[in-house]
């Protein structure tokens, strides 16, 4: 008996290490293959930044100027690599800090995990210095969380984090610990996490719903498909590809679904939603068959749902249950990992071409070109248009460029006019429309492709919400190409006090910095266009630079973004003027 116990020890020894918690914590990181991860130090947290300092060979730190900054830049990060985001921040206002960037990636589906400090465990709930409870403050915003108090919890709720994050619809984990775990010691292992009881990321396919799904996509006459970010998290671009050329359907994409087919692809037939495209959304109104493909019917595409696509057959292609008849009811609900059941959808497809019914929307497009699109890229009258930035941007990126925008009418308009040939190249604040994304996130999307090309577009509004982001860039030389479409206003709030409240521009007029100047001040090339013949030249430039560089475009004071569909209203009453 003995004997065989002091062998079991001896195994058990030759597994593990004494090691502190908080540098547990970074071999957690390192076995997860994390290399990168953004935040900002404080008193609670400094145990593991101590570590960190020993592991800067291994795990480069990039040190923020907001903790918000380090949530959007490891939200880029995720979003161009598919990998888990990471940031870490201090108790109290370090944590709190985090939660916009936090609830943005719940609502997106971005993996990521948060890693906060704590006060003491003895302290806990004591009102203690920089204490906040960050587990109660961030359950509805998270996939997970967890409060680490002891220093021999660390490898398995870490393990757990990472697959949560990762598996099945992803989302942000964040994971609170106590000033004392960091320092505790004990016996450190780690093992992977593989499966957790009672959460089951993926469900299975029921073969049986796709047979029906293929039957109604085989007898449609005027079928259609919306795709969303779905398609891009399962990397199911290919089989998304294959599915629309056999069955020749016209295909739209919602805003975080952008880029997972290239933009010229002839079934692409471009976006739905508030600003979408005048055709995809008209005809969501008239099409028989609606396949909705890894997206979640959000409110700023469906419009009133009393009239959404009432007269069609609706298929969704979902992987969490909970979107499915949540706000469409479905006739046929597959719930499964879009590859998978689009990889089983294809071979029970007929091949079909619906000519006609792809005439329709060529037919309104044309509509569409008249009365928005041609004003957007090729402006006769005197002032700059956000549009025509864009298409000087695509003709020097030839549709390579990764795109990080923030929120707004440039928004709007680089999600319109972008063009994409490879996918992972949309990178937005989709759901929660968070203001400030754009700068931070376009730096995690550089450093994680430093290969690529990024260019951060912002207007004038969303970029001094995090304007302090370039010290990252200046400190980090983080080539990313910064835009800013400059109007004097929150473009897109006078654009709705114009349309809806008789032009009382409450609050929406910017009078704004010197820009240029700031962006030197940052040790950043810098420069500002006026004129419209100046543009070509300055974006050129910009692009061929190797370095960062910024760029300030004055664009006309009162452009709006058309089409629009008012707020409640059918996605047949878009509006083109």
């Amino acid at each position: 008996m003995n004997t065989e116990t002091i062998k079991s020890t001896e195994v058990l020894a030759a597994n593990t290490e004494r090691i502190s918690g908080s540098e547990a914590v970074i071999k957690c990181l390192l076995a997860e293959g994390v290399d990168i991860l953004y935040g900002y130090p404080g008193g609670a947290i400094m145990p593991v930044y101590d570590e960190l300092y020993k592991y800067q060979d291994k795990l480069h730190h990039v040190l923020t100027r907001h903790e918000q900054g380090a949530t959007h830049a490891a939200q880029g990060y995720a979003r161009i690599s598919g990998k888990v985001g990471v940031a870490i921040a201090t108790s109290g206002p370090g944590a709190t800090n985090l939660i916009t960037g936090i609830a943005d990636a719940q609502i997106d589906s971005t993996p990521m995990v948060c890693i906060t400090g704590q006060v003491g465990s003895h302290l806990l709930g004591s009102d203690a210095f920089q204490e906040t409870d960050i587990v109660g403050i961030s359950t509805p915003v998270t996939k997970w969380n967890h409060q680490i108090t002891k220093a021999s919890q660390i490898p398995e709720v870490f393990a757990k984090a990472f697959y949560i994050a990762k598996s099945g619809r992803p989302g942000p984990v964040l994971i609170d610990i106590t000033k004392d775990a960091q320092f505790e010691e004990f016996d450190f292992s780690y093992k992977k996490c593989e499966g957790i009881r009672s959460y089951k990321p993926v469900p299975d396919i029921d073969f049986e719903k796709v047979q029906e799904a293929a039957n109604l996509i085989n007898n449609a006459k005027m079928p259609m498909i919306v795709w969303g970010q779905g398609v891009i998290l399962g990397e199911a671009e290919n089989e998304l590809k294959a599915v629309i050329e056999k069955a020749g359907i016209p295909a739209a994409w919602t805003i975080l679904g952008a880029s997972a087919i290239p933009t010229s692809h002839p079934l692409n037939i471009g976006m739905v939603g508030m600003h979408g495209n005048y055709a995809p959304n008209k005809l969501t109104n008239e099409c028989d068959v609606l396949i909705a493909i890894g997206m979640r019917f959000d409110d700023r595409v469906t419009g009133n749902l009393a009239t959404y696509a009432k007269q069609a057959k609706v298929i969704h292609f979902e992987i969490d249950p909970a979107e499915v008849d949540k706000n469409v009811k479905t006739d046929v609900a597959v719930l499964g990992d879009s590859k998978e059941s689009l990889a089983h959808l294809l071979p029970l497809l007929q091949e079909k071409s619906h000519p006609d019914w792809h005439q329709e929307f060529k037919d309104l497009y044309a509509i569409e070109y008249e009365k928005v699109i041609k004003n957007d890229l090729h402006p006769t009258k005197e002032g700059l248009t956000m549009g025509e930035v864009l298409k000087e941007i695509n003709i020097q990126s030839k549709g390579e460029a990764a795109i990080v925008t923030d929120v707004g009418q440039h928004q709007m308009i680089a999600c319109r006019y972008a063009e994409f040939n490879q996918t992972k190249s949309n990178i937005t604040s989709g759901g929660l429309g968070t203001m400030g994304f754009g700068l931070p996130a376009a730096i995690g999307a550089k450093m994680a492709a430093p290969e690529r090309e990024v260019v951060s577009i912002s207007g004038d509004g969303g970029y001094q919400m995090t304007i302090q982001e370039l010290g990252t860039i200046f400190q980090q030389k983080a080539a990313v190409k910064v835009v800013v479409l400059n109007n004097d206003f929150l473009g897109m709030v006078r654009q709705w006090q114009q349309l809806f409240f008789d032009k009382r521009y409450a609050s929406t007029e910017m009078v704004n910095p010197d820009f240029v100047a700031i962006a030197k001040g940052y040790y950043l090339n810098a420069r500002k266009v006026t004129k419209r013949e100046d543009l070509k030249e300055a974006v050129a430039e910009m692009m061929a630079s190797k370095e960062a560089y910024f760029l300030e475009v004055c664009v006309e004071k009162e452009g709006n973004v058309f089409p629009m569909i008012p707020t409640g209203a059918s996605v047949s009453d878009i509006r083109l003027e």
